[in-house]
């Protein structure tokens, strides 16, 4: 539970006022965040479709280690991206940031980028995979802003991410090829339809309904 203090309420306005700016193409709002994915196989396969059951799969399993799920989802876009790696080390979320940044805002000024605060999420992975002018180059292109600690929930990659777990990673997936082809499918179908997150949280209620969090200001008076 997140403990009430000037720290978490200061990081947690600030989150809230980023998400209250407008659309601006060249300031994009992103939100990133990653899941790990266990790899399972199901050697005797399915059971047998029967009338008013949902498909199942036998108990017996096999294991195939596990990998990452990277994704970064822009609200007012309704745009998504996502990456699959095998593993989740400070190489891979560098390899995520250059990509993102290079590849997928190319032509932004600067990323608006909104991360918990797992001990990857920070500019110095990227001087651990990169020579230090490249390194500087793509941490000048972010405009990085943390959520409190133990509120990951302020993030909405999490919310996505949960909609991606539900929808296509929830069952038993054997190998990077297949999580990556069912991630990436319903990338494209998210997109196309440009889903989005209506955030409706903001600063004035956070101060209403987490009161309980800010602490007690006192005013000395005079005599």
């Amino acid at each position: 539970m997140p403990q009430p203090g000037s720290r978490f309420v200061a990081q947690m306005e600030e989150i809230l006022d980023v998400y209250q700016r407008p659309y601006n193409a060249d300031y994009p709002q992103v939100c990133l965040d990653e899941i790990q994915k266990v790899l399972r196989s199901t050697p005797r396969g399915s059971l047998p479709m029967e009338p008013g059951q949902a498909k199942r799969e036998d108990h017996e399993y096999e294991r195939h280690g596990q990998c990452s799920v990277f994704l970064a989802v822009e609200p007012l876009a309704g745009f998504r991206k996502v990456w699959v790696s095998p593993q989740r080390t400070k190489l891979d979320f560098a390899q995520v940031l250059k990509e993102l940044v290079d590849d997928v805002y190319a032509t932004a000024r600067k990323v608006v980028l909104v991360t918990d605060n797992l001990n990857i999420h920070h500019a110095a992975c990227l001087y651990e995979r990169f020579a230090p002018p490249e390194a500087r180059r793509i941490a000048g292109k972010l405009e990085w802003h943390y959520t409190p600690v133990h509120a990951s929930w302020l993030n909405m990659a999490e919310c996505e991410l949960s909609v991606l777990r539900r929808q296509r990673l929830k069952s038993r997936l054997p190998d990077i090829k297949t999580v990556t082809a069912k991630a990436e499918a319903w990338q494209r179908e998210r997109n196309q339809k440009q889903v989005g997150i209506d955030w409706r949280f903001t600063t004035e209620d956070a101060r209403i309904r987490l009161k309980r969090l800010y602490p007690i200001v006192k005013v000395q008076q005079s005599c």
